[in-house]
């Protein structure tokens, strides 16, 4: 499992595919997304489960996924379907799998159930114990509350997921549009209360934090102002519905071009400066700009995004002529 934040897999786009829609499965391999979540829950109706896992499975097997992080959604512990979507899509394509995507997560004990099936299940079939992660969907009150809980009850979790369109039911907020603001709520974001407090348990216990959709799929506009919110606050990513909100997230969770150059000039200027040769400075001067070691780890952050994002420099710092 990754150890630190800056380790963690790129999920700039987390895209969507109904496990019940072979032709849909097929497609995505061919598109950027970071990541691929094969749905086996809202997105497919209760009669269309079985066979569902069963195309799932057939596809990961068959690859063709690329460096996509390969993620199976199963259904909640409070349906009839979980274990069944466990055994069969682990026994089935584990060694081709990533992660467990676990929604409606509501207490730590229900991400410990799925560590306890998963470890079961790859020890009988011989799989590395442990390597399948886990990504928690937090989708209503009581899972907002127990979110610190829920990020540290298995050291498989690598993801916080916010679910909008649960969360907003949960609550009795008045709105049936989801990624936009509720009517009557003109002044801030109805939603950056819940967007923190994610982050802020995703961050406390590096972990990484991930948007939920914007349902409007045509309005790429909207899409990129909504996503936009998030990934300015700190978010690593956010679910994508359709094929062309792929690359504005791929674009809007990167640094910009000029803040990933500046970060890691930062860096490199800052460790010179910090060694004999520098003069071991603790502080020195970047063009107008002083920097210190809160800048460097600032950078890092920067730095560490770009280069997931599989950036390049354009310029490059020079130590001062001697």
């Amino acid at each position: 499992m990754p150890a630190d934040s800056t380790s963690l897999r790129p999920r700039r786009s987390c895209l969507a595919v109904p496990g019940s829609n072979p032709r849909f499965l097929e497609k995505a391999k061919g598109l950027d997304a970071d990541q691929v979540f094969l749905d086996i829950e809202d997105a497919v109706a209760p009669l269309a489960k079985p066979d569902a896992r069963k195309n799932i499975v057939a596809a990961l097997n068959e690859g063709g996924w690329g460096d996509k992080i390969r993620v199976v959604r199963v259904n909640d512990w409070t349906t009839e379907w979980t274990y069944r979507d466990v055994i069969e899509v682990v026994e089935g394509a584990g060694a081709n799998l990533d992660c467990v995507m676990l929604p409606k997560v509501q207490t730590a004990e229900q991400v410990v159930a799925l560590d306890t099936l998963l470890t079961q299940i790859e020890k009988t079939m011989g799989l590395d114990v442990g390597r399948i992660g886990i990504e928690a969907q937090i989708e209503n009150a009581q899972g907002l509350i127990n979110v610190d809980a829920i990020a540290t009850a298995s050291p498989r979790v690598e993801t916080i997921i916010f679910g909008p369109a649960d969360f907003m039911a949960s609550i009795n907020m008045k709105s049936l549009v989801v990624g936009e603001q509720p009517p009557g709520y003109d002044v801030g974001d109805a939603y950056h209360y819940i967007l923190m407090r994610i982050l802020m348990a995703a961050r406390a216990h590096d972990k990484q934090a991930i948007d939920g959709p914007y349902l409007q799929i045509r309005d790429t506009d909207g899409f990129r102002r909504v996503a936009g919110r998030s990934a300015a606050l700190g978010f690593d990513g956010k679910w994508v519905l359709h094929p062309d909100q792929v690359a504005v997230a791929n674009e809007v969770y990167s640094p910009r071009q000029e803040d990933y150059d500046h970060a890691e000039n930062i860096l490199d200027a800052y460790d010179w400066f910090t060694s004999e040769q520098g003069g071991k400075k603790g502080s020195a001067m970047l063009g107008d700009e002083m920097i210190d070691e809160a800048s460097r780890k600032m950078a890092l952050v920067v730095a560490a995004k770009g280069r997931a994002a599989g950036m390049t420099r354009t310029e490059r710092w020079q130590p001062p002529a001697e």
